[in-house]
């Protein structure tokens, strides 16, 4: 039997003709999965009806991958600097500017990717950037490949492919209006009211009770993100439709959110770098990519309400996608710092009748770091074997 439709009620003055104008925009931008034959992941169907998708990912995973390939640029020009014995400044080596103009091109990619494809597929491909980072570096800094490396590649890539092709199957055009609608829209706002209520009470015992946990720091950071993800969709999403012929920079709403962009940016940042001076970043980076992963997926389900009519299974599958390219990432990241710190010795072999090992530079921790080592033990053996002679 099929339902029956009634009719709306002809709108009755200007708001009322801007609201339905929006809601039909809605209703023709929203596409929904629908079983039935040739809908797998690999048709032709599907193929069809997820090529916006598609060259979203791309465009992010192209993006991620000429991130990977800038920072370890910047990293060999570090490592290359510090060979020298009178090394400049970092930042005039031609080799660590060149990988900052990559990175703004890698940064660049993913801004596009957000502006054809939803929140909820481009944020967890953030580990792309990890693993293809750990492979660059074994491939041209010449770092150990781990057997960790390698599962952790594996799942990432796993999960990757999981949560493409469990996303939501949303097309959405993000027009000025339809941000506008989603600005003022209940759900965002219970949602912003709490995240400000919690952002608040994080920094207060941050600043006022001087706590520096990592967890604190980088819940901070992603709450921020949430905002830079949904702002920076709706710039994106505003330029590109803008470049069709369907101008969007005339609306207040456009500068609205790339002020918001610019200022979460900024200030995530801050609490990103204070994090990164107090913990090391094999802890800072898999935590960080959760919490920011996390925080976007949340974003883009609450203001784009990019999981509207979603089944279930399709939501536990993306979920578990996620799961598997965090326990990749962390996979990755792991012990990799401790593998790079270089242990300094001397050997004083070739002294005739000495067979030893001394360390240049005394453990961190002890109260002595920082000085040569006390040679008095075997200074003192030596002068004893000269007046035996």
């Amino acid at each position: 039997m099929e339902p029956v439709l009634m009719a709306a009620p002809a709108p009755t003055g200007p708001e009322d003709d801007d609201a339905s104008a929006v809601l039909d925009e809605l209703s023709r931008n929203f596409t929904y999965w629908a079983p039935g034959p040739g809908n797998g992941s690999l048709s032709g169907a599907w193929y069809r009806r997820n090529q916006i998708h598609l060259f979203g990912v791309l465009l992010a995973i192209l993006g991620n991958m000429v991130i990977s390939i800038s920072l370890n640029i910047q990293k060999y020009s570090h490592l290359h600097l510090a060979q020298k014995e009178h090394p400049k400044p970092y930042f005039t080596s031609v080799l660590w500017l060149g990988g900052v103009l990559l990175t703004a091109i890698g940064e660049t990619g993913n801004f596009a990717a957000y502006g054809v494809a939803p929140i909820t597929v481009i944020a967890p491909l953030g580990c792309v950037s990890v693993t293809g980072s750990a492979v660059i570096s074994v491939i041209f800094l010449k770092e150990n490949l781990r057997a960790s490396d390698l599962l952790g590649m594996t799942l990432a890539f796993a999960g990757t492919y999981l949560l493409v092709n469990f996303a939501p199957n949303i097309t959405q055009a993000i027009s000025a209006r339809t941000v506008q609608y989603y600005f003022v829209g209940w759900q965002f706002l219970i949602y912003v009211i709490l995240e400000i209520l919690i952002f608040c009470i994080l920094l207060y015992f941050h600043k006022r009770k001087g706590m520096k946990h990592i967890v604190i720091l980088l819940t901070l950071v992603a709450l921020l993100a949430s905002l830079t993800v949904i702002s920076v969709k709706a710039v994106s999403g505003m330029i590109t439709l803008s470049m069709t012929g369907k101008m969007q920079l005339t609306y207040a709403i456009f500068y609205i959110m790339l002020v918001i962009m610019i200022a979460s940016c900024v200030f995530q940042v801050k609490f990103l770098n204070q994090a990164t001076e107090l913990y090391t970043m094999t802890t800072v980076v898999p935590v960080n990519h959760v919490f920011f992963t996390t925080s976007a997926i949340i974003a883009g389900i609450i203001f784009y309400q990019e999981f509207l009519g979603a089944a279930f299974l399709t939501v536990f599958i993306y979920l578990f996608g996620c799961f598997l390219s965090f326990l990749g990432v962390f996979l990755v990241t792991r012990n990799r710092e401790k593998e790079h710190l270089q242990q300094s010795f001397v050997d004083f072999g070739s002294i005739p009748g000495k067979q030893m090992l001394d360390k240049i530079q005394p453990d961190s921790n002890g109260l002595s770091y920082g000085t040569l080592p006390d040679g008095g033990d075997s200074t003192r053996g030596q002068r004893g074997e000269k007046k035996e002679a």
